[in-house]
């Protein structure tokens, strides 16, 4: 069986777009994890990714093992810090924060996460994580005591991403954040992807299927969308496959 990254790769050489829906232990009631995963077993998503800026400890372990009962898609986390790591998963977005300076998440994090790591079959995936300002202060801004990067300096979130594809990254991440007032522009989606030879990883305010199209059109290889798809209703029917 291929592997989550194979799987990318193969998928754009093929020219087919992903979508990954992002679920947040700490923000899901678990009492609805069937109904919501029969949504999305109908839908065109082709990932689930869990994870947050703070979950509770073990949470994550529960949900992975939950959402695993009633879907075949690969669950991927996405975490916010070395608890959220589960061995029920089937990867791990290994992520450094290469659009802030805070050494706690461009490497302290992944070094305190290896003895976790070493006991589980987790595909890690290194990932350059890029925050690009919103509209509005992030969980991720406020955990992880970094700024987002200016939207109007384009140049400088190319060659931070191009960064972090030389330092060997396998997917760049240009993320807007939970609940963002503004999605990352189809200006700085296209500019960057024209960089990078790895595939590129778009999310954060992205709430219709307009925007959706968009950021696939300006060159997102994988698109993330959380709170649109499980608040609005009309939203799912437009992703039904």
């Amino acid at each position: 069986m291929r592997g989550i990254y194979k799987n990318i790769e193969a998928s754009i050489l093929n020219a087919e777009k992903l979508l990954a829906v992002l679920i947040d232990p700490d923000k899901f009631d678990i009492k609805h994890i069937v109904g919501f995963i029969e949504k999305l077993n109908q839908s065109i998503a082709t990932h689930i990714f869990v994870g947050g800026s703070t979950v509770k400890e073990n949470v994550t372990d529960f949900l992975v093992s939950e959402i695993k009962k009633y879907t075949e898609l690969p669950v991927v986390l996405f975490p916010g810090d070395v608890t959220q790591i589960t061995n029920k998963a089937d990867g791990l977005l290994f992520l450094s924060l290469i659009s802030g300076r805070n050494p706690e998440y461009l490497i302290g994090q992944h070094v305190a996460s290896i003895s976790k790591l070493k006991n589980t079959n987790l595909e890690v995936i290194p990932t350059g994580y890029i925050l690009i300002e919103n509209g509005k202060e992030t969980a991720v801004q406020r955990v992880t005591e970094t700024q987002p990067m200016p939207k109007n300096n384009i140049q400088n979130i190319i060659d931070t991403a191009k960064a972090g594809e030389f330092l060997g990254m396998k997917l760049i991440y240009l993320e807007a954040g939970s609940g963002a007032k503004y999605a990352v522009t189809t200006e700085i989606i296209s500019l960057v992807k024209q960089e990078l030879q790895i595939p590129l990883i778009v999310g954060g305010g992205i709430r219709t299927k307009k925007q959706l199209d968009k950021a696939y059109k300006a060159g997102a290889d994988l698109v993330v969308v959380g709170t649109a798809f499980e608040e609005d209703e009309s939203f799912f029917e437009e992703l039904k496959k």
